[in-house]
């Protein structure tokens, strides 16, 4: 197999630009919704949702990899680390660092990519590890760094990065055609293209020991910023984690030549997706503080514990819904006591009761998200 960094003309990445002009248009009209529909936030909330976005962030680019980070611990860390009232939740090593990479991805989205933030980034997502030699430094181990499956005595190759000694000027031409593409450069690119051709390229390159996976979709998240006029997280690690095998499968028949096409149009699609659902958890924590307003002084302790615990769930909600058993669990209450409860919030409006019996679930009375898959062939 002969892999993209291995073509006479490597890295020079073709691709339609025609193609994909409806999905940078789609991207940038979803971006305006999204910074809308923000605006109509509160502090609170606005903190509130922060935090939440860089957690599911922090939690998604590490659950792809197969790591499951503790969710109160991150976010925690997060809220220390922005200055926001936390609490005095001792955070490993792995939950700390992944908050630290969000936290400081968040602050210097503007800020141009280079060496020392790489370093500084793979350092903070391999805190804690003992098993790596080279940390907060590219890779220099002479052995093939390869994407590995199957069994050890018969393992299928994937991909085969540029050996270490060649990784120091792949990513200096690399951090200089991300200079040359940015909206002030030489060749400036529109953010989606942009965004999806560093990550393949990044990928290909894959300079870390480890880590590369994560550092790739962090500087996905900078471009994507960049190229908007109010830095935010797109959240692009949760369309990735939902989508993982196509995701991968898309980076692993990508790096086989030089046209981008067709992974730009899957990154195009999945970029879409990834801010329709951030566009739907801010509608979310509206729906949350209208809703919690409106209740004010109607709600016992419980009750609200409980639509706390709904609104935790996302936009997405509870699969299958709430049901008196969850609520059992949520507030440590007599069955009578939680009966009393739900029947209540159904009462004030807040919840909606559906199915019969054993089967019946909760589900809280707000409008329902729209959060359908994108594909390809939606945004051409």
């Amino acid at each position: 197999m002969v892999w993209n960094w291995q073509q006479p003309s490597w890295p020079s990445f073709t691709w339609h630009e025609a193609a994909l002009a409806r999905a940078e248009r789609l991207f940038a009209e979803g971006a305006g919704l999204v910074v809308g529909a923000g605006r109509h936030l509160g502090g609170p909330d606005r903190d509130a949702l922060l935090v939440e976005v860089m957690s599911l962030e922090a939690l998604d680019t590490a659950a792809i990899e197969g790591e499951h980070l503790d969710r109160d611990s991150v976010q925690s860390s997060i809220r220390r680390q922005l200055g926001l009232a936390a609490d005095r939740r001792n955070s490993g090593a792995a939950e700390t660092g992944h908050a630290e990479m969000m936290v400081d991805l968040y602050r210097n989205l503007a800020a141009p990519l280079d060496h020392e933030t790489l370093f500084a980034w793979h350092r903070m997502v391999t805190n804690g590890r003992r098993d790596l030699t080279a940390i907060g430094r590219y890779r220099i181990h002479p052995e093939p760094m390869q994407i590995v499956s199957g069994a050890s005595h018969a393992p299928r190759v994937h991909f085969e990065a540029p050996p270490s000694a060649a990784v120091p000027a792949e990513m200096a031409r690399f951090l200089a055609w991300i200079d040359d593409t940015g909206k002030t450069g030489r060749l400036p690119l529109p953010p989606v293209t942009r965004a999806g051709l560093a990550h393949l390229w990044f990928e290909s390159i894959h300079p870390f020991e480890d880590g590369n996976g994560r550092i790739g979709r962090a500087i996905v998240e900078k471009i994507l910023a960049q190229g908007l006029s109010y830095p935010s997280l797109t959240a692009m690690a949760g369309t990735f984690l939902r989508h993982r095998k196509a995701y991968y499968r898309a980076l692993e028949l990508g790096s086989r030549d030089l046209d981008a096409t067709n992974w730009l149009l899957w990154f195009a699609a999945a970029a879409i997706e990834a801010q329709r659902y951030a566009l739907a958890q801010v509608e979310h924590v509206l729906h949350k503080a209208s809703l919690m307003s409106r209740l004010q002084g109607h709600l016992n302790p419980r009750q609200e514990k409980i639509l706390l615990r709904l609104f935790a769930a996302g936009p997405a909600g509870f699969s299958g819904g709430l049901s008196a058993g969850n609520v059992l669990r949520i507030t440590q209450a007599s069955t009578a006591t939680t009966t009393r409860d739900l029947a209540g919030l159904v009462e004030l409006g807040a919840l909606e009761r559906f199915g019969l019996q054993k089967a019946t679930r909760y589900r809280l009375a707000i409008p329902e998200a729209a959060l359908a898959p994108v594909l390809p062939e939606d945004i051409r």
